[in-house]
């Protein structure tokens, strides 16, 4: 049993300097399997010359194929023979000419009598027919204006006159106090005109037209 191990331990030794050997032959392997690059490679300078190049030619076109031009060509139109045709005539001495010449013609006849004799005579216009204007019988009643409150405690009375524009449709577009006893009673006349006086127009010829009428009006206090 001592013999066995003191054998083991006599060999290792010997496995040791197998293990370097193999080592050492595989870095060499790398060292020289590895790219080798020559000292000083980077060291060159690269030189550019110029070539000198002759002068560019221009480029001529090519030449077009020529193209043959038609002539327009017409087609004469149909002959078309003239409409006039001769006809044979007797009246053979007319001929027509370019001078013209004096235009004879009759004198007029007499001219008849302007007053009296056998001549017609014509009545000058009359003068137009003027139609005043005048109350409208359907609206006679509102003729009247209402008496004042005031002016029947004053015991005011009398009569006023106006003066009225009736227009062509017959209602009242002015009116002028002519006369009146106090300024109440011809306020109250105004209002009145203005507001329920109708008449039939004036009229000229038939149509109506605006025309002035002067109107009077009684106040009296009745008791």
């Amino acid at each position: 049993m001592y013999a066995d191990r003191y054998h083991s331990t006599a060999s290792r030794p010997a496995g040791a300097g197998a293990a370097l050997l193999i080592s050492g032959a595989m870095i060499l392997g790398l060292y020289y399997a590895g790219p080798t690059i020559a000292p000083g490679t980077f060291d060159k300078v690269i030189k550019i010359i110029n070539v000198p190049v002759d002068d560019a030619k221009p480029i001529e076109p090519k030449p077009q194929p020529k193209t043959e031009q038609r002539k327009a060509v017409t087609t004469p139109l149909p002959h078309v023979p003239d409409r006039v045709v001769d006809l044979p005539t007797d009246n053979t001495g007319i001929a027509g000419t370019n001078v013209i010449g004096p235009v004879t013609t009759e004198p007029p006849g007499p001219v008849g009598p302007v007053n009296g004799g056998g001549g017609a005579t014509l009545d000058p216009p009359g003068p137009p027919v003027l139609v005043g204007p005048s109350v409208d019988p359907r609206y006679e009643a509102m003729l009247q204006p209402p008496y004042p409150p005031a002016e029947i405690r004053r015991g005011t009375e009398g009569s006023v006159t106006a003066r009225v524009l009736i227009g062509a449709d017959g209602r009242v577009k002015a009116i002028d106090i002519v006369k009146s006893p106090s300024d109440g009673l011809s306020e109250a006349t105004r209002r009145q005109a203005l507001a329920r006086w109708r008449f039939k127009p004036a009229t000229r010829d038939g149509v109506p037209v605006e025309g002035w009428k002067t109107m009077t009006l009684r106040f009296q206090i009745v008791e």
